[in-house]
């Protein structure tokens, strides 16, 4: 596949704001609200919520692979107790001023030295401790390091949480790939969508039969089918 061809797979919308938001553990109202705004009253007075995530195509549809990293990435920073949206704003503008990146959270250089300046910025804003930049840099990677790049650094993997808590060594046996399945969640190997684990184990098929068809081990499978749980009741 060439890289123009890639590249258009990467931007192009696929994922439904329902489906996104469930593979990334979000309300589907919040993930709108970064990445189309949201009009709000505050004491009576009429404001508005600006985007934080650029969409690649237009609000109806839906988020492209790279919106759906970006807002991954996002996820993790916003996960940190405490920390208002208006500040993580102002510390990735600072980002993108200092690092001269149009996106800069789908972006390898904010893997690389992005992650301690926003960190070193946002801790100046909130006045926190080193170990809590300890904290913020620790969570920050664990996301950042379930993003696979390639060859020219752009995101061309993600591996999404299975389980709601993210820690660092959480199993990774389902991979995004935008050439595979349109994109969808599959098993990691077999390119096997999760959705159709999801519908053979509610058939009745046992996490041991569906292992042994698919010749991996059964937590992978357990896992799998976990990325699938009560999606379609959210939709």
């Amino acid at each position: 596949m060439g890289r123009i061809d890639l590249d258009m797979l990467r931007r192009t919308p696929a994922y439904p704001f329902v489906e996104a938001a469930h593979y990334l553990h979000l309300p589907v109202s919040t993930l709108r609200a970064w990445c189309v705004g949201q009009s709000y009253s505050y004491k009576g007075e009429a404001r508005q919520f600006r985007a934080i995530i650029r969409l690649d195509g237009a609000r109806g549809e839906g988020l492209s692979f790279l919106n759906v990293i970006e807002a991954h990435v996002l996820a993790a920073i916003r996960r940190i107790h405490g920390v208002p949206l208006p500040k993580v704003r102002k510390a990735l503008d600072y980002v993108i001023t200092k690092l001269n990146v149009e996106r800069p959270l789908a972006d390898v250089r904010f893997e690389t030295n992005g992650v301690d300046l926003f960190v070193r910025h946002l801790g100046t804003l909130l006045n926190v401790s080193r170990g809590g930049q300890v904290e913020w840099e620790s969570i920050l990677q664990a996301h950042l390091s379930r993003v696979e790049r390639d060859s020219a650094d752009v995101p061309i993997k993600l591996f999404p949480f299975t389980r709601t808590h993210a820690t660092a060594d959480a199993p990774a046996p389902v991979v995004m790939d935008p050439r595979i399945a349109f994109g969808r969640p599959v098993l990691k190997d077999r390119g096997v969508p999760t959705a159709v684990l999801a519908d053979r184990f509610k058939a009745g098929d046992t996490l041991h039969e569906l292992a042994e068809d698919y010749e991996t081990s059964t937590d992978a499978i357990e896992e799998a089918i976990r990325c699938e749980l009560d999606r379609r009741a959210a939709a």
